[in-house]
């Protein structure tokens, strides 16, 4: 089968691999409909993240149709339709009998690597480098899904694999992110970074009852989407003070909820680093994002950081954070959770996912889409890929 492979930072290929089959009474084979190109996927493609291996499959976000599955999967059938979730959970461990399945224990092959490397290890996730499992992605054309029991939606209503796809990892983690900041009817909610994630977040915010949404970023297309589309107040921080200018919004105060839906690659006002580093030099983890949520959130307010991080951050404000008295909540996605419910927000009307595509390639452009992305190019926002 076709399926995009990782060789190297900025090497991305289509390549011709095997198969996959039935590994464990608990698999099911999926026939990929759509996949897409997730901003934690620019992690790989830029050599921040360790434990990749040259070959390997990627992708953690695609939907599609089973067309196998092992003897202990009696929940899907031949034919049916699924969104699987980017986070792999057996279901039945303690973190999962406690709903958190990012904190899955028992899903990572390669736990004892990651606890040696990161100090702990999270659940695997597909695609995304042998320390999280080594699992095969999803851009390609069939996956195996392992607890295929516990992990995929079905899917029984006509809407399209645009509306449906993105359950499988930014629209949930949005959505926690908004949860986890403790937004109140009619709290300000201050959004850094309006990629994918923060779009969904500024939409979970207005759901869950936020008063004001202030969107921070300072690509104009991913500004003008959070404006014009989501109803959110803009700060680009290329031409604005953000602490200032969010005082000066909110009578002195600061935000009341504060999201960091950016990560490793932040880049902060007056950084230097306005183009991609070579290739042959790691990109650093800033804590631009992180120092502003707690220079600007009011005292007593709530950060939420789901923005993905690959490593230490040095110099990180932890003395504002204590003597303001904040609360901070962070953590991967626990997809299982939250699909069903955000699968009926969809169903409801509520919102309609495809507002995020830019891009609609096949799986043979997927090195141009990821090159793209990464460049920021041609209002390039989200990428959409049908094998």
């Amino acid at each position: 089968m076709k399926a995009l492979t990782w060789h190297g930072t900025h090497d991305v290929r289509v390549d011709n691999v095997a198969d996959p089959k039935i590994e464990d009474s608990r698999d099911a084979i999926i026939k990929v409909s759509a996949t897409a190109i997730c901003g934690s996927d620019l992690h790989l493609y830029n050599g921040l993240m360790g434990g990749m291996e040259a070959g390997d499959v990627l992708g953690h976000e695609f939907m599609g149709e089973v067309v196998e599955t092992g003897a202990d999967v009696p929940n899907l059938n031949k034919g049916d339709r699924v969104v699987v979730p980017f986070t792999i959970a057996c279901g039945s461990c303690f973190f999962c009998n406690q709903s958190l399945y990012s904190l899955c224990d028992e899903s990572n092959p390669n736990a004892d690597k990651a606890a040696e490397v990161m100090g702990h290890s999270p659940s695997a996730l597909f695609g995304y480098s042998h320390l999280l499992g080594g699992i095969p992605g999803g851009q390609a054309e069939y996956v195996r899904v392992p607890y295929a029991d516990v992990g995929p939606l079905k899917v029984e209503s006509d809407y399209t694999d645009e509306q449906l796809l993105f359950l499988s990892d930014i629209y949930p983690t949005g959505w926690m992110a908004a949860h986890n900041a403790d937004i109140k009817p009619g709290d300000t909610v201050a959004v850094w970074g309006c990629g994918p994630v923060g779009q969904f977040t500024i939409r979970s915010a207005w759901m869950l009852g936020a008063g004001r949404v202030i969107a921070i970023d300072r690509v104009p297309e991913r500004l003008k989407l959070a404006s014009d589309k989501a109803g959110a107040e803009t700060i680009n921080f290329e031409e604005q003070d953000v602490y200032e200018a969010l005082l000066e919004m909110t009578k002195g105060y600061g935000p009341d909820r504060c999201i960091d839906a950016v990560g490793a690659e932040a880049h902060g006002q007056g950084d230097p680093e306005a183009e991609r580093r070579s290739s042959d030099s790691s990109e650093e983890n800033h804590p631009h994002a992180l120092n502003e949520m707690i220079k600007s959130c009011r005292k007593g307010g709530h950060l939420s950081l789901p923005g993905v991080y690959t490593n230490a951050v040095d110099n990180f404000s932890l003395h504002g954070l204590m003597n303001k008295s904040l609360s901070l909540k962070s953590g991967q996605t626990h997809m299982q959770q939250y699909m069903p419910p955000l699968l009926q927000t969809i169903e409801q009307g509520l919102i309609d996912p495809s507002f995020i595509i830019t891009h609609r390639l096949s799986l043979d452009e997927a090195p141009d889409g990821y090159a793209t992305f990464n460049a920021k190019k041609d209002g390039c926002i989200k990428v959409v890929m049908t094998p």
